[in-house]
């Protein structure tokens, strides 16, 4: 009896990421541990909200008690907004914040960005989105001009691939695997941009001026 596998499926998530006004200063530090977790930066930017933006932005927690200190906190200087993309990225990135509430981070997850960064509940460095609708209602909020396009999935995927990339990708693995090189890796990048069948054709023609 054969047992057959399951689709291969490539599936990458987008998720917001925001450094809070008063750690604003640790952002290179901060972006150095986002990339080296596995993450790319897809969009970045600086702003300040006003509190007005701030209670837009936290609508869903409009009522609660620590409401108006969340948005005199979050508008009270410079924040840093990014778009975070990876394998699961949402899950991902609340994991690497740790619990809401920085005094908890520092007790149960010290090695969190939260209780490395963070002071208490209210001042806890750094934003997450919860799920997949928060993250596109919440990039769409601090990135209006992007659009949240829908990553390949599947087959959808699968035939991207097979059309544009492993064609040529295998053409590469061949050739490499011919000449052996000492770094491969390098060998292989240098090969693809040479053979890279997009690449745009140079016009040598030359270039007649003509008399004012």
């Amino acid at each position: 009896m054969e047992l057959s596998m399951p689709p291969l499926q490539i599936y990458v998530e987008k998720t917001l990421a925001i450094i809070k006004p008063d750690i604003v200063d640790k952002e290179e530090e901060i972006q150095d541990i986002i990339i080296r977790s596995g993450f790319t930066i897809v969009q970045r930017r600086k702003l300040q909200l006003s509190p007005e933006h701030c209670s837009n932005f936290y609508v869903e927690q409009y009522g609660k008690m620590f409401f108006p200190n969340l948005t005199a906190y979050m508008s009270s200087g410079p924040l840093v907004a990014m778009i975070l993309a990876r394998h699961k990225a949402i899950s991902y990135w609340k994991e690497l914040l740790g619990p809401s509430n920085s005094l908890v981070a520092k007790e149960t997850h010290p090695d969190s960005l939260r209780a490395i960064y963070g002071t208490d509940d209210l001042r806890n460095a750094l934003h997450g989105s919860s799920d997949f609708a928060a993250a596109e209602r919440e990039i769409r909020f601090m990135f209006p001009e992007v659009i949240v396009e829908p990553i390949p999935v599947g087959q959808a995927a699968k035939d991207y691939l097979n059309l544009y990339v492993i064609p040529t990708l295998l053409k590469g693995l061949t050739e490499l695997c011919k000449h052996k090189p000492a770094d491969p890796c390098i060998w292989l990048a240098d090969w693809l941009l040479e053979n890279n069948p997009n690449k745009p054709k140079l016009c040598h023609h030359p270039v007649v001026e003509e008399p004012y």
